[in-house]
């Protein structure tokens, strides 16, 4: 493809390069780059991709899009923000398969994963409709599973996997759209059909700064969305009712001003069942995913589905018999009289949620495993130790991946957070013994919820990945005839 088509509709602020050279690749990063490339130098978390320019052209990049021009001469593409230029480059060399799908985004703080699982569920029950699949856990193209390696992908790896979808004779797509993906452009170049926001809990804030910089970044997926679809009993919902410049339809529990509505709502430890009210129509969902925040999942996804051309009746049919996701509330099996559940709780309103979700299940004790990620938002760890040692009979303080901190002094600001409660707290900062420690401490009848890690099989500690499967970990306890 030759540069100036590769270039079409990217705002250049300057361009010394051949827009006639032909361009044999797209890279972001100089250990892919290949001869005869364009290279995009992005600003990164750790480091500047201005730095790499020079291996990038001694590696034979014909072109290079970068911020500034560097001060020697060279095939340059400046542009006021290249991140957004590579996400509308990306989509021209994949030749935009997102015009021949229908997509949809999931954003929010909590509930994303299995939002984006039960719709593609509930599309491909329903309309019978080929779903690809992006997000947190993994990413499929019908059932075909591929491997993901973070919540939304650079623009360009989400471009291709878009492209290999509607090769592969999709018709729909479904997706995580982070914050920070949002604020960086990862989704840049794609039309959605709908965007779904779940809720707004704090998180990010060390990427954010401010609860209204975080909502003003989830607001930015509807600047390109046909239709928002918005939870009516959050308040960043009710203000991107009112604000979005898309369409909008709500959801709710509460409000019967909402397009759709729950009602008779049934909680029980296996599932939960509610009647669907909208607008023209009213159905009975049963959902076999436990807990008082899978209706707001399960509200989110009717409400889209509706909106993409399901009939109700068969939503439903689709979502009476959707599995649930790796790594929320799921259920470990073991050979005791107890009960372990590995959940992805890493926030403070994710915590409540499994903790009170988990509190119905069992009249003993709830003992609750956690802790908070490293190089992070640190305020939100010690509101996670104050919920834990409210809502939990005994805790267990652990790592969770710890990066480049010290565990310690992560584990010493949740401890801020549990000072003068009555709540045992055990600290184990090696989570595989904390693991056998919580395991160690539960009796008959008791709920042992191990969160924070969910569907992850490993721990980062200091920038390296160490494999860590706590569903090996509980099997291994067992193994060894429950010895720490």
């Amino acid at each position: 493809m030759k540069l100036n088509q590769l270039l079409r509709g990217v705002a250049l602020t300057g361009c010394r390069a051949d827009q006639d050279v032909e361009i044999t690749g797209v890279s972001y990063d100089t250990r892919t780059m290949a001869p005869g490339g364009l290279f995009a130098a992005l600003e990164g978390y750790k480091t500047d991709g201005q730095l790499y320019i020079r291996e990038a052209l001694e590696k034979g990049a014909v072109a290079v899009l970068c911020r500034r021009a560097p001060d020697f001469d060279g095939p340059w593409l400046t542009a006021e923000d290249p991140r957004a230029a590579l996400a509308l480059i990306s989509a021209n060399w994949f030749g935009h398969p997102a015009e021949a799908l229908t997509c949809v985004a999931v954003t929010g703080t909590n509930g994303k994963t299995t939002t984006t699982y039960l719709l593609k569920a509930a599309l491909e029950g329903a309309l019978h409709a080929k779903v690809g699949l992006i997000g947190t856990n993994q990413n499929m193209i019908g059932e075909e599973v591929l491997p993901a390696h973070r919540t939304t992908p650079e623009s360009y790896e989400l471009q291709e996997l878009l492209r290999a979808m509607a090769d592969a004779g999709c018709t729909h797509v479904v997706m995580e759209a982070s914050s920070i993906a949002l604020v960086l452009h990862r989704t840049g170049g794609i039309r959605f059909a709908a965007g779904i926001f779940t809720n707004l809990t704090p998180d990010h804030l060390d990427f954010h700064g401010t609860m209204e910089a975080y909502r003003a970044a989830k607001g930015l997926l509807f600047d390109q969305t046909d239709l928002a679809v918005v939870n009516l009993d959050d308040d960043a919902g009710r203000y991107y009712a009112e604000s979005a410049p898309c369409p909008v339809f709500t959801y709710s529990e509460r409000k019967d001003e909402a397009d759709l509505v729950a009602k008779n709502i049934r909680l029980f430890p296996s599932h939960v069942e509610f009647e669907a009210v909208a607008r023209n129509t009213i159905g009975r969902i049963f959902l076999p995913i436990p807990g008082g925040f899978s209706i707001y999942n399960a509200l989110g996804v009717v409400a889209c589905a509706l909106n993409l051309g399901a009939g109700l009746p068969d939503i439903a049919a689709a979502l009476r018999s959707a599995r649930g996701v790796k790594g929320r509330v799921e259920v470990v099996p073991v050979p005791a009289a107890y009960t372990v559940i590995i959940d992805y709780a890493h926030t403070p309103d994710a915590l409540e949620n499994i903790l009170t979700t988990v509190r119905d299940l069992t009249d003993r004790r709830v003992i609750c495993l956690f802790g908070c990620g490293g190089d992070r938002d640190r305020s939100k760890r010690p509101a996670m130790g104050s919920i834990a040692a409210a809502l939990a009979d005994i805790c267990v303080v652990t790592s969770d991946n710890p990066r480049t901190e010290e565990p310690v002094a992560i584990i010493a600001d949740i401890l801020k957070g549990m000072e003068g409660t009555d709540t045992p707290v055990r600290v184990e900062p090696d989570r595989r013994a904390a693991i056998r420690l919580a395991l160690s401490e539960a009796g008959t009848g008791d709920v042992v919820v191990l969160a924070g890690k969910g569907h992850e099989t490993y721990q980062e500690i200091d920038g390296v990945q160490f494999h860590l499967d706590e569903r090996e970990e509980v099997a291994g306890f067992f193994a060894r005839g429950r010895r720490g």
